[in-house]
């Protein structure tokens, strides 16, 4: 077990050797790059490439030592069958859900715009979850595959902080994982949105979990 410093927080993140994954929520070009579904809604897609190179270091130093790494992708059906009216029509962006946009169909399973960008495309033997909903777990087994390769901590990354982040992290401390969110590696279209997550997941003493920059946690790591 390792114990890494938690500067926001009095408390240190046990990090468990070998049973902690690392999760890179929705790095896909649909919300990273222009002409995605995040573009559609009105938003800076620039804001979020701050977290790249953070997650690409994080990235290396999992593989580095061979510890488990999970790729999530929000993605639907091509019938929309898994996209219910109640998420499908929020909102006001020029395009919806499953409308043709600049990079294929919006949030559709095998489309280009839900292709992880380059810059953090997995690995072989690297799990990749389509996600239908906001959060990791929610019709995806992904907690069986996690619980079958005795994972027990989860640090997260990716996009956005407020919203299918901050979801999966609380979906899994419901679940029972000790969370980490690493807070250069995760980006929202919204500053005082990632502001007020950072402070709600670590309230009442890191009630969701914690929360550190990268360079603690890389610098707990013991060399490879």
């Amino acid at each position: 077990m390792i114990s890494i410093s938690v500067p926001a927080t009095p408390f240190a993140y046990p990090l468990a050797v070998g049973r902690t994954a690392l999760v890179v929520i929705d790095m896909q070009r649909d919300f990273v790059e222009p002409g995605g579904f995040g573009a559609s809604l009105g938003n800076d897609v620039s804001l979020l490439h701050t977290a790249i190179g953070p997650i690409a270091a994080l990235l290396a130093a999992w593989r580095a030592r061979h510890w488990p790494i999970v790729h999530t992708r929000e993605a639907h059906r091509g019938d929309l069958s898994d996209c219910p009216p109640a998420k499908r029509l929020r909102g006001s962006p020029t395009l919806r859900i499953g409308d043709a946009g600049p990079m294929g169909r919006l949030l559709i399973r095998g489309e280009p715009g839900t292709s992880i960008i380059e810059a953090l495309a997995p690995h072989d033997g690297e799990t990749v979850v389509d996600k239908p909903g906001k959060g990791m777990f929610w019709a995806t087994g992904l907690h069986e595959q996690l619980q079958g390769r005795g994972v027990t901590h989860l640090v997260f990354t990716g996009v956005t902080t407020e919203v299918c982040v901050q979801t999966s992290m609380r979906e899994a401390n419901d679940r029972g994982y000790d969370c980490l969110l690493v807070e250069d590696a995760t980006e929202s279209y919204f500053p005082e949105f990632k502001a007020a997550t950072l402070a709600m997941i670590a309230a009442q003493g890191a009630i969701v979990g914690w929360h550190a920059p990268s360079a603690a946690l890389l610098a707990a790591l013991t060399p490879v």
